[in-house]
Formats: structure tokens, sequence, C-alpha cells
């Protein structure tokens, strides 16, 4: 039996459309459709100068504009060889650890959601809203912040902000052990996820699988620590708060625990952000750009560690105002299309357990 699931459904975080092959309550074959979000951004990039493309590239994974943000101005800024001013470094390495907490709390309330249980998102999403606050205040956005420019960032943060961030953080991990106190050691939960959807690391390598589902598996790799960017350096430096968070399971539990010990560690590296911006000095956040912003004749390859894994730009340049190919790699697309081989032998009661475990943003893998 061949069965549809999407391209609207609720189990599927969007328009994805999953062409199921069935023998029975078996999956024998499964099938990911894509493209029924698809925007043709790499081709906007094109005829769009470097401040504009910004406001493009926020997009396609909602719930990390911030870091979508980082990885288009970081490559520009390397191809001028332009320097950003330290407190400039820093605040986006808090906003960028910030916005990692908001995208993994996203998935720690919705996940349970498709396995049943409705508690855990009422959490999740009241802790996200202390931090969504902050978010807004600086940026003025809630999830499209646009606050990266070419140079560092559109302006400073307000006065007494950086309390109010210290207030948040620290009010979400006070709260946080509510949250997985519904999640960790819940029966049902740990039936619906132990040993279910299993995803080897030899998997994780073949199909371009990033993030924490490849580190629930056993693949350590991360970005932050293996080719830092930022101030990463010094956070994931021997003695520093950053680790990387790994599973070798590599089943559905072992995904969501990697998440929500991320959660930890992210907040861990947001307080030590604030540290170090209150003892930096006042200054400026962003370099003085030309009216006409050209980015000199060549190419480079900017990858990014986001909350769902590796995001990356190949910018070519032709000396124009306007980039001639930014091609991007985003971090869905990779984690989707390894469903083909996980999902075959589940059950179809599984496979929503499956595919939620794989947290993807469908406008990530479309662009």
């Amino acid at each position: 039996m061949v069965l549809n699931i999407g391209p609207q459904h609720p189990a599927t975080h969007g328009v994805l459309r999953l062409r199921v092959v069935l023998d029975g309550e078996r999956v024998v074959s499964a099938e990911p459709v894509i493209g029924y979000m698809h925007r043709g951004a790499e081709k906007l990039f094109e005829v769009r100068d470097y401040r504009q493309i910004t406001v493009l590239a926020n997009r396609h994974d909602w719930l990390s504009a911030f870091s979508n943000e980082l990885g288009v101005v970081l490559g520009v800024e390397a191809m001028l060889g332009m320097e950003v001013p330290e407190r400039a470094v820093w605040l986006r390495t808090l906003l960028a650890e910030l916005n990692r907490v908001l995208s993994h709390l996203m998935f720690l309330g919705s996940y349970p959601l498709e396995l049943g249980a409705i508690t855990p998102v009422f959490y999740a999403f009241r802790e996200r809203e202390e931090l969504q606050a902050v978010m807004e205040e600086a940026s003025g956005g809630r999830m499209h912040y646009m606050f990266n420019r070419v140079g560092g960032l559109k302006e400073d943060v307000p006065a007494g902000w950086l309390g109010r961030v210290a207030d948040a953080v620290a009010s979400v991990r006070r709260r946080l052990p509510e949250l997985e106190s519904l999640l960790v050691g819940n029966e049902i939960l740990l039936a619906r996820t132990r040993d279910v959807g299993v995803l080897d690391a030899a998997t994780v390598v073949d199909y371009g699988v990033s993030g924490p589902i490849a580190r629930a598996s056993g693949v350590d790799l991360d970005l932050r620590r293996d080719d830092p960017y930022l101030a990463y350096a010094e956070l994931f430096a021997p003695g520093g708060p950053g680790r990387v968070v790994t599973r070798t399971e590599g089943d559905c539990l072992a995904r969501l625990e990697v998440l929500l010990e991320q959660v930890h560690v992210s907040l861990d590296l947001a307080d030590a952000c604030l540290d170090r911006l209150r003892s930096l000095p006042a200054g400026p956040v962003n370099q003085r750009l030309p009216k006409v912003l050209k980015v000199p004749e060549g190419e480079r390859y900017t990858a990014t560690e986001n909350p769902l894994g590796l995001n990356g730009y190949y910018l070519v340049s032709r000396g124009e105002k306007t980039p001639w190919r930014l091609k991007l790699r985003s971090a869905s697309f990779g984690n989707v299309q390894v469903l083909s081989q996980v999902l075959p032998g589940c059950l179809v009661a599984d496979m929503v357990a499956v595919l939620g475990s794989m947290f993807f943003v469908v406008g990530d893998v479309d662009k």
C-alpha cells in the first residue's frame, strides 16, 4: 500500500510530503518529497546588494534567524578583510546562543506534542517568551531580527539590557527542571523513542547530516569548537564553558537528550558572554560602511554551527555590489533526506516519532 503523509499534516513541521510504501503496519520504503515552499532565495540573492540579502538569508530557518544572518555577514566581512569591534563580536555570540536556546525549546515543546503529550509545549513556550522579550528589546523583532550588519550590529543594545538578559537566563535555568521532569524518565516517552529510528554514524556522514542529530549518533562535530568563529575559540578553550554534547545510541531518545543538554550548555555560554560584555568598555558595535558596498572579486565558503546543524554560504563575487552567486547549504536538507534510510522497517506509529526527532524546518529544506 502506498500512503502519502502530507504535504499538509500536523506531523510534518510544515508542508513536507512523505511517500511511504507499507506492508501492513511496517514501512517498506519512504521518500521525502520537498519543494512545496521553494522561494528561490538563492536566485533572489543575486539581484540584491549585501545589505538587502541579509533580510532574505534571515528567513529560511525561521527559528534560527540570527544565526542565518551571521553566515552572510561573516563571509562578506572576511572577503573585505574587515575587523569587527570586540563588543560586537561578544554581543553577536550572546545573541546567537540565545537564539539557539529559543530554537531548541521549540522542538523540546513540539516533539512531545507529536507523541501525544500536550503539557510540555506550554512550559517550553513560557521559557521562550522570557528570551523572546530580551531579543525583541534589542532588535525590534521577535522572529526575524535583522540585527546583523556587515561590520557589526545595527546598533548598540539598550541601557540595562545586559541585566535583563541575565535575569531572563537565570529564570529559564531555574525553571528548566520543570520541563525536564515531564520528559526525562517518562515511561510513555521512553517507550516511543528508545531504540526507535536508529541512525548510525556512517549514514550520518554519507548523507551530510549535522547538528544535534549527528552528535546523537556519535559524530563529534561542532564548528564552534572545531572551526571557531565569533568568540567561540575562547569559550570552547580548555576550562571554558563550551562543550560538545554527544550520544552514541543514535535513536529518537538520544536526539532529544542532546537537544535538552545543549540548552544548558548554551545558557552557560550566554552567562560567559554577559560576564565579558560587562567588563568591556563602551564602544562602537559596527564599522562605517561606504554608501555603495562592493565585495572584492573572489569566492569564499562560510559555515556556522546553527541550532539545527551546519549552515553554509558559498559566496562568489565579481567585484560588484551584488553577489554573482550565493549558494546556501542548509542544515535541514541533509537531516530530512536521511529519512529514506531511517524509516524503512519502522511501524507507521513510529514514523511520526522518527520524523519529529529530525528537528527540521521545512523552509530550511526548500529555501
